[in-house]
């Protein structure tokens, strides 16, 4: 599939985009082995999440819908899953499968976890190391790859983690699996990184301790059912929030989204280089904190991107590389050695990608050296990266000529329905099937 994305447009409007992904993951994980009946509504009815709803039936767990964002898990307490009849696939989704890798780690039953072709070529030894660590068993391909193979039975104990890199999946990975250890569990982090596994457990019951950079959790707990109402997710809300931002005299509601302290670093790098940004109507609804934002087109200021800001907004980077392109002058990234494992090398994928439509965009180990400017079309590669592919649709608004998108595949991963919402907002994007 591809998408053609016309040059020019201005976003005006008011939207609610899908569901907040990482939270869709987590309510069916836990509402799983709660007791009792899990609500949700505001549920993302992507590829990524649904998968995860497949593999909790696969393991006996009696789920109704997704109907329009609402789903209704009923739980079967922490031993209650059953061994699956066949591998469990997630698709494409890596949250799906590292933290699934720490919920099986502590069942009585052998598991297996596979994906699609990208995800089976993605390292998991981030988290096979401290689940073996824990006295888990777990097989993989060579360096580390899916599937794995995960032994049921091994007894698991409790460690004090010291992460290498901040990453949430990998925190949320020991954390689940410390819920099945003797003892305590504590994952300490280098840098913040997302909470909603912290936030979610304490929604359920589970005692969670919290200081700084760090948490501890008890094995041997029980979770009780709750409602969870999902926010709108900031991830996908950055592409609207760019794109209202470098198209000349836009003017964007976005209501109900999630603006989790450990998730806004796209709004503080965007306000920094001169965006027009409001947060109103701030509330709590389950535990995380929502707000509509209203954003504005305004001249953006290249910038060297903080440091502490890169964990915050490691899944934005991409349409913020978009934001750099459009802006004045130099936009510098460093630290952000992450992008290189996710659904592609994020980091060459955009520079190939930016260098294709006449940007000036440097390599760097752990980042990218953007050079402002202006742009034309051309034909870009996503390497079946869904954000990749609606990063370059939101540079559309500023190209000179069409951006043709290959490889759009997997964009309804996280966005069900983006080209639908943003032909409504002003973008013109048409679809092509391969």
């Amino acid at each position: 599939m591809k998408f053609i994305a016309d040059a020019g447009g201005v976003l005006r409007g008011e939207a609610r985009v899908p569901g907040d992904k990482s939270l869709s993951h987590r309510s069916i994980m836990l509402g799983a082995i709660a007791q009792g009946v899990t609500r949700v509504s505001g549920f993302l009815e992507g590829e990524d999440a649904l998968a995860t709803v497949a593999a909790f039936r696969a393991m006996g767990v009696r789920i109704e819908g997704p109907e329009q964002g609402r789903v209704v898990v009923h739980g079967v307490g922490m031993h209650g899953l059953q061994r699956p009849a066949v591998a469990l696939d997630v698709g494409n989704a890596g949250t799906g499968m590292r933290l699934l890798a720490g919920l099986l780690a502590g069942q009585a039953f052998d598991s297996e976890l596979t994906g699609d072709v990208s995800l089976c070529g993605r390292p998991m030894g981030r988290v096979i190391d401290p689940l073996t660590e824990m006295g888990a068993s777990i097989t993989a391909e060579p360096g580390g790859k899916p599937p794995l193979r995960i032994a049921g039975g091994k007894p698991l104990h409790g460690i004090d983690y010291h992460l290498p890199m901040a990453s949430a999946q990998v925190k949320s990975c020991v954390l689940l699996a410390g819920m099945y250890a003797e003892g305590e569990t504590s994952v300490t982090e280098p840098a913040p990184t997302r909470d909603h596994t912290e936030r979610m457990l304490s929604g359920f019951g589970y005692p969670v301790q919290r200081s700084a950079n760090r948490c501890t959790l008890r094995g041997g707990g029980t979770l009780t059912a709750c409602d969870i109402d999902v926010p709108a997710d900031i991830s996908s809300a950055a592409f609207l929030l760019v794109g209202a931002t470098i198209a000349p005299d836009s003017d964007l509601l976005l209501t109900h989204v999630g603006i989790n302290p450990t998730r806004i670093g796209v709004l503080n790098i965007l306000r920094l280089m001169g965006a027009d940004i409001t947060v109103d109507n701030q509330r709590e609804v389950g535990g995380e904190p929502v707000a509509d934002i209203r954003v504005k087109s305004a001249p953006l200021n290249g910038v060297e991107i903080p440091l502490e800001q890169v964990p915050l907004a490691i899944d934005e980077f991409p349409v913020l590389f978009i934001a750099a392109a459009c802006a004045r002058g130099t936009t510098v990234l460093r630290g952000a050695q992450e992008l290189r494992v996710k659904e592609s090398d994020r980091i060459a994928a955009m520079a190939e990608g930016l260098q294709t439509l006449g940007i000036q965009a440097q390599v760097l180990d752990d980042g990218i050296v953007i050079e402002g400017g202006e742009f034309g079309g051309g034909d870009i590669r996503t390497f079946h990266d869904h954000r990749i592919a609606m990063s370059f649709a939101i540079a559309a608004l500023r190209a000179k000529s069409a951006i043709h998108i290959l490889e759009c595949d997997h964009v309804a991963t996280s966005f069900p329905g983006f080209d639908v919402l943003m032909n409504r907002l002003g973008l013109s994007i048409t679809v092509e099937q391969d």
